[in-house]
């Protein structure tokens, strides 16, 4: 029963975004239309979220022809990762650093996996080791190979060198209105992240001057960074 409810919400999910065919998957954004539109989708704005999901479907297409070429139902397990896509579009943080593809290739496998675990109807803990299919060179595939990430623990560290230096640019570069605005708008952290009309209601102010403020904070902090 999970796995005929996960498939049809995968393909109802398939039908409204349009998909079809990769020849028809538009190409990927330029990387500072794709930042512009996370900010945009943040704030509420659905055609910019919808935009993020349609160009980075042929990440999940890859994900599937690389390693399931071989599996009984491909488009359904195209279906299965643009759900995965979806909520890393509503969950990506872009102050965070991160690459959204290497982000996004994450939760489409993690989706593909829970996929396989409701398929099979599993009860009790898993082995990584198990073969769950084979590759186009007939290799098996197991969990290991599904939840495994090309990042290296150079990358990782890189990223939480930049995240701490973020934050301290932030406590010490910031006015404190600036600070204010910035640690609300990002949900800094242990605070959620808040749109800009929402920020301008808890203090007071109109939602162009918190717009300005932001604005000016993140180019300090972007010189700061180079």
């Amino acid at each position: 029963m999970l796995f005929l409810i996960l498939s049809l919400l995968a393909r109802v999910t398939h039908l409204i975004l349009g998909i079809n065919t990769p020849q028809k998957y538009p190409p990927p954004l330029p990387a500072e239309e794709e930042i512009a539109c996370f900010f945009a989708a943040r704030d509420g704005d659905e055609k910019a979220r919808q935009r993020l999901i349609t160009h980075n479907l042929r990440l999940v297409s890859h994900i599937v022809r690389k390693y399931y070429s071989t599996a009984k139902n491909p488009e359904d397990l195209v279906s299965i990762g643009t759900v995965g896509l979806v909520k890393a579009v509503d969950s990506f943080r872009v102050e965070n650093g991160a690459k959204f593809a290497t982000y996004a290739a994450k939760c489409i496998q993690n989706e593909i996996l829970m996929f396989f675990r409701a398929q099979k109807k599993l009860t009790s803990e898993i082995s990584l080791n198990e073969t769950i299919d084979v590759d186009r060179d007939g290799n098996p595939l197991t969990y290991i190979d599904v939840i495994s990430c090309e990042d290296d623990m150079t990358e990782e560290i890189e990223r939480k060198l930049l995240t701490d230096k973020m934050l301290d640019y932030v406590n010490t570069l910031l006015s404190a209105r600036e600070r204010q605005i910035i640690v609300l708008r990002y949900g800094l952290g242990n605070a959620e992240p808040h749109a800009q009309r929402e920020v301008a209601a808890l203090l007071g102010i109109s939602r162009s001057y918190v717009s300005r403020i932001e604005k000016g904070a993140l180019e300090k902090l972007r010189k700061a960074l180079e």
